[in-house]
């Protein structure tokens, strides 16, 4: 329903401005395959993200043999002893929830890095885009990739291709999706 709405809205918008208005898209998904920058940059942060959960993983599971020592022996122990296992646990999967949001949190490492390495690369495609809008006239260019996608795109208005060469990349088809 949002996207009908924002599609009415557009087309009324433009249907009352100047019948002169030229538009044009990219696909910004296709365009950042083609930058070997973005792959390494996708490759680091995936690895980064794997290595750090494979750590939460193994905390949970020393949280998980610290329960069930705790179950196991909790017949034998007496009350300071037992409330000291469960601080412990406690304080253990606290430790393990903190380590997980100072990695993948909103403020988190991932979170840091990704905006650092894809901030250049980023730049570079807006840059790319500003060339070939100002070189074609077009008065915007969308991206296929948004939220407010297109019920229909013309293929002659895809100007994916001449931001990749824009970028002095040779665009591959095999990419697109």
């Amino acid at each position: 329903m949002k996207r009908v709405v924002i599609l009415i809205v557009m087309l009324t918008m433009l249907g009352t401005a100047s019948f002169a208005q030229k538009l044009a898209y990219v696909d910004s998904e296709y365009v950042m395959k083609h930058i070997p920058e973005f792959t390494n940059a996708q490759k680091t942060l995936d690895n980064q993200s794997k290595q750090w959960q494979a750590e939460v993983d193994r905390q949970y599971e020393e949280i998980e043999k610290m329960y069930q020592a705790y179950q196991r022996d909790q017949a034998n122990l007496n009350a300071d002893m037992r409330r000291r296992r469960e601080d412990e646990i406690v304080n253990k999967e606290k430790s393990v929830k903190e380590f997980q949001r100072s990695k993948f949190g909103m403020d988190g490492e991932l979170f840091k890095n990704r905006e650092n390495l894809m901030k250049p690369i980023q730049a570079r495609v807006t840059k790319a885009i500003q060339d070939v809008a100002a070189a074609g006239q077009f008065d915007f260019i969308m991206d296929k990739r948004s939220e407010n996608s297109f019920l229909y795109a013309n293929p002659s208005l895809d100007k994916s291709n001449e931001v990749i060469t824009k970028l002095g990349l040779r665009p591959n088809p095999s990419l697109a999706n």
